[in-house]
């Protein structure tokens, strides 16, 4: 299981697989280095909004707060929890029975070999996704590759714009995708058809 997330939250997402019976196994960081939005906000509309103070103590709190922010700096990466469920045996005994718990070491991404930094960068959204946060094809496809067999299914239960599934597809796994969100369905769906 791959859980991608904020690095700020990554501990949480760590301790609920671990809560669920799931086994850490890796933290990997998702590097970027375009569009990455300044996550920070100034403190001058929620001054604006108070209600308890006069304008010229506004004024006064703003020249004060002299523009700082919240202490978030622009994000250049998002973690990603590596997690298994626990082996039944050995790692080559659950291979050889179900094709699950190694890795392929063969597996590279812009030619360099497997390490807990992966970069590629930001997508750009297709004309009619709107989803917030679309994900590389070409990183979910490397994890796939990297991560299953041919042949399996890959769930995501998350689908969000559908990048997993069109990623599983390339890699000839099969694939379900999960969104309680009907206009991420389809928008998952669309792109697809469009690969057909």
């Amino acid at each position: 299981m791959l859980l991608f997330g904020a690095p700020r939250l990554a501990h949480r997402m760590a301790l609920a697989a671990e809560h669920t019976g799931f086994e850490i196994r890796d933290q990997f960081a998702w590097r970027f280095r375009t569009k990455a939005q300044f996550k920070a906000f100034t403190q001058d509309h929620f001054v604006g909004r108070r209600t308890d103070m006069t304008a010229r103590e506004k004024r006064a709190a703003i020249k004060k707060l002299g523009g700082c922010r919240t202490p978030q700096l622009r994000p250049q990466f998002e973690a990603i929890i590596c997690a298994q469920k626990a082996k039944e045996g050995t790692f080559m005994d659950n291979w050889l029975s179900f094709e699950a718990w190694l890795i392929d070491a063969k597996q590279t991404l812009n030619g360099h070999v497997q390490s807990t930094v992966v970069e590629v960068e930001k997508p750009h959204k297709d004309r009619f996704n709107g989803h917030l946060t679309p994900k590389p094809v070409k990183l979910r496809e490397y994890w796939i590759r990297v991560f299953s067999a041919k042949r399996q299914t890959v769930v995501d239960q998350f689908v969000g714009s559908g990048t997993t599934c069109i990623a599983a597809r390339n890699a000839s796994r099969n694939s379900i995708g999960i969104d309680v969100n009907p206009e991420h369905i389809k928008i998952a769906q669309r792109r697809l058809e469009d690969m057909e």
